[in-house]
């Protein structure tokens, strides 16, 4: 006996801290790339834009060439022209193709530092920031309206022959974009070597590319493309640049900088192979700016970012803004207050004098040169001159876990952490008083605060049945302590 089953529901998509991410062939799929591609096609067409036209970029996962060329396709159908990269380009790059040519948006293929088996779907706002409530509103009401139905494409070849789509490279032109704010003559000069981690990711051989024929001895590793990422997350932070720390260890070079997947984010390791945080780089960043560039204009951190911002803030007179997690309200805050940086906890950095967006690439040239600055002023090797900004900054010991929860209580779970708290918060982690608490204004978990700074931070996924635990301490004891605290509160015990 023949059956016929049941059609199968549209995927319910739904824009995160930062795009959209999914399992490749299970959710990520070419009609749900479609569908999110005709969400941005009527975004651009209910402002009158089509003229403008639509960047379109991708990173170096499965197929994401392929996923690009279909998303092109339906913007190719409601005569919106095409901006195609020729090639896998770091998600920034989109941004400043955006802001160079006054595109009406952009659309990156990546999933950034996600698992090999994902991939993602961004929006660029036309200021190359990540996407805000004013398009994602636009975006999801479409995509929410089109499951299951035809979407309108036209073949790459007919857009390309009737003159709709031009293809780009933005390397000559970023490296142009990028001498108006960083003497690449004086990096190049340096008599130092660096190590540089991409990942097997987008950003291999940019950093190269840019610091080529001078003085400084880059090495790079982890350049090829691998869509397996060598079994790793392609996130800079440990365990996954583990190897780049080894090679450092052992002697022989004097910095390493690391990229993740779309080459976005930023990290960093000194001399010695010892991983500096994200959260140390945050603080880096802000002092670099404010003690070698004499900057004064304000800073935007997440609410999970460093403590460490407010002391150099108040250190040096700059005004310290606070947001909820993720660059679509960071980028728009930067751009509101007239920022000189934007930090994220997980290493993304954007600049007021560059782009209002994360650019992993930038930001690690930025630390190049602030440790070349340190070492003109005899704080060097970079250890030491960690140690001497910590002098000035406080200490930071950092950490994050997710903890994971059974799928069947998540939801009594979060209705346990985001309910009960806030009627019942604690007064006390591991025996240290709380001084005060904080509500994220996500609705999505709480910030807990002792009274040396030291803080602790839950927060809910809603996408995934975990919840992340954050905490920066006075000290290694304490922060290992916060974080057992925090464990404790999720899993109720």
């Amino acid at each position: 006996m023949t059956t016929i089953a049941e059609a199968p529901t549209p995927t319910t998509i739904v824009f995160g801290t930062d795009g959209w991410r999914a399992k490749v062939a299970d959710d990520f799929t070419f009609e749900n790339v479609r569908r999110c591609a005709d969400g941005v096609a009527r975004y651009v067409t209910e402002r009158g834009e089509q003229a403008k036209g639509v960047v379109v970029a991708f990173d170096r996962r499965f197929a994401s060439e392929h996923f690009a060329a279909a998303a092109a396709e339906v913007l190719l159908a409601r005569d919106i022209p095409v901006f195609l990269a020729t090639g896998a380009v770091p998600t920034q790059m989109s941004s400043y193709e955006v802001v160079q040519r006054g595109a009406a948006a952009g659309i990156v293929i990546t999933a950034s530092h996600n698992p090999w088996t994902d991939n993602g779907f961004k929006v660029k706002a036309p200021t190359g920031a990540a996407a805000g409530a004013e398009i994602l509103t636009v975006l999801e009401a479409a995509i929410a309206a089109n499951g299951g139905t035809a979407i309108k494409r036209r073949p790459l070849a007919d857009g390309e022959a009737a003159g709709l789509v031009e293809r780009f490279d933005p390397f000559d032109g970023y490296e142009q974009f990028v001498r108006r704010t960083i003497d690449l003559d004086a990096l190049r000069a340096a008599d130092i070597a660096i190590l540089v981690e991409p990942l097997y990711g987008a950003g291999s051989g940019w950093i190269p590319r840019l610091l080529r024929d001078g003085r400084i001895r880059v090495t790079e590793i982890h350049n090829e493309r691998n869509p397996y990422f060598g079994g790793i997350n392609p996130e800079p932070i440990r365990p996954n640049v583990d190897a780049a720390l080894d090679l450092m260890a052992g002697g022989g070079f004097d910095l390493g900088l690391l990229l993740d997947g779309d080459a976005d984010r930023a990290g960093a390791a000194d001399e010695q192979g010892t991983f500096i945080h994200q959260l140390q780089v945050t603080g880096l960043l802000m002092y670099h700016l404010a003690e070698h560039r004499k900057l004064r204009e304000p800073v935007v951190v997440s609410v999970n970012n460093t403590s460490m911002a407010a002391r150099l803030g108040t250190h040096y007179g700059i005004d310290v803004h606070e947001t909820a997690v993720g660059f679509k309200f960071i980028g728009p805050e930067m751009i509101r207050t007239g920022a000189m940086l934007g930090a994220e906890e997980s290493g993304g950095f954007g600049f007021g004098m560059h782009l209002p967006e994360r650019d992993g690439v930038y930001a690690n040239l930025m630390l190049l040169e602030l440790f070349l600055a340190e070492k003109a002023a005899g704080r060097w090797p970079v250890s030491e001159a960690i140690a001497r900004f910590h002098e000035v900054a406080g200490p930071s010991f950092y950490r994050r876990i997710d903890v994971h929860v059974d799928r069947a209580i998540y939801a009594e779970t979060k209705r346990r952490l985001l309910v009960d708290l806030r009627e019942q918060a604690p007064t006390s982690l591991e025996s240290q008083p709380i001084e005060r608490t904080v509500a994220l204004d996500t609705n999505d978990g709480y910030k807990f605060f002792l009274a040396d700074g030291t803080w602790l931070l839950i927060r809910t996924s809603g996408t995934e049945p975990l919840v992340r635990v954050y905490t920066e301490a006075t000290s290694a004891d304490l922060r290992e302590a916060m974080l057992v605290a925090g464990e404790r509160l999720v899993r109720g015990s």
